[in-house]
């Protein structure tokens, strides 16, 4: 058979949706979709658990938005000319965007907090449609930061908490820590972020609230901006927890959340299923089911925090 014609076929295999097995050849193509800045991200995690599957880097086309809504709608445009087998949608603007263009392309998401409630999928046990993948976790895990957050300082009364209302999750998780600070008689300060220009004045206004501590709960261009978020929370003598472990890698105080890692294998291996033929529809969404306490004891000394060692032996690992 010409080239040419070989080609021609391949293409309308994948729009017609056909899976090849990982060993076959011609490769398939995955697309990874980032809403944000991808390489600032754990998505060496992901490649590795593809390359574990046996799909190489020649095999993977990795697009990130950085942030910006017109960007992530062009690279939306891009992957429903290129047609890729199938994509995998990291966060949920980026999942948002592929449901809106209706591209008839299967899609596995992750680090999408509640993907019912936004309409992706008809329900975790039967998604329907092109979506199916991994979850972020509950609302409830703003509680538990807040539980953490009371359980490793002292005499804390008065939190704050830093929120982009920009990321889908954000707002179901400040009702929980309310109700969690309700519960244990903690008063909150809650800021709304703007955006990265507001980082520091939300800061500012932090401890004039005489927040003892700060739950942080970003957005795709602040995630990005990690490092001068530890420096603004070390500037104001403010402890931090965060729901992302790059945020506590780069100085945050601490993490609760699920295993990234344990997040992006899964996605792989739904990825994968539907590369060897499954369908998204008939593969339930995943729910995480490793969480991991993260506490960088370099921010801990350099904030002149002592937290208590019984305290530190419930960590995951300890950033020294």
């Amino acid at each position: 058979m010409k080239r040419r014609e070989f080609i021609r076929l391949l293409g309308g295999a994948a729009a017609a949706g056909w899976a090849f097995p990982a060993s076959a050849q011609p490769r398939p193509r995955i697309s990874i979709l980032h809403s944000g800045f991808p390489k600032r991200a754990a998505i060496d995690l992901l490649f590795e658990a593809l390359g574990k599957l046996g799909y190489g880097a020649t095999d993977i086309d990795l697009l990130g938005a950085e942030g910006d809504p017109v960007r992530l709608k062009a690279l939306v445009d891009q992957l429903g000319a290129q047609r890729p087998v199938v994509i995998i949608a990291i966060t949920s603007p980026a999942v948002l965007a592929l449901k809106e263009a209706r591209l008839k392309i299967p899609v596995v998401f992750a680090a999408v907090l509640d993907p019912v409630g936004l309409g992706i999928v008809e329900s975790f046990s039967h998604p329907g449609g092109d979506f199916t993948g991994v979850t972020y976790g509950e609302a409830e895990i703003g509680g538990k930061q807040l539980e953490l957050l009371i359980d490793a300082i002292s005499g804390l009364t008065r939190a704050a908490v830093l929120w982009s209302a920009s990321a889908s999750g954000n707002a179901a998780r400040l009702e929980s820590i309310r109700n969690a600070a309700h519960t244990r008689g903690i008063e909150i300060f809650a800021r709304k972020l703007s955006g990265v220009e507001d980082l520091a004045s939300a800061f500012d206004d932090a401890t004039r609230a005489k927040a003892q501590a700060a739950i942080f709960l970003t957005d795709n261009a602040i995630f990005g901006q990690r490092k001068l978020v530890a420096e603004l929370a070390l500037t104001h003598s403010l402890p931090t927890i965060h729901s992302f472990r790059l945020e506590v890698e780069d100085g945050g105080l601490m993490f609760y959340g699920p295993s990234v890692d344990e997040m992006l294998r899964r996605a792989a291996s739904l990825a994968d299923k539907i590369l060897r033929g499954a369908r998204p529809s008939e593969l339930p969404v995943e729910n995480p089911t490793r969480f991991e306490l993260v506490i960088n004891l370099e921010t801990a000394k350099a904030l002149g925090l002592t937290i208590p060692e019984s305290f530190l032996m419930r960590a995951d690992k300890l950033i020294e």
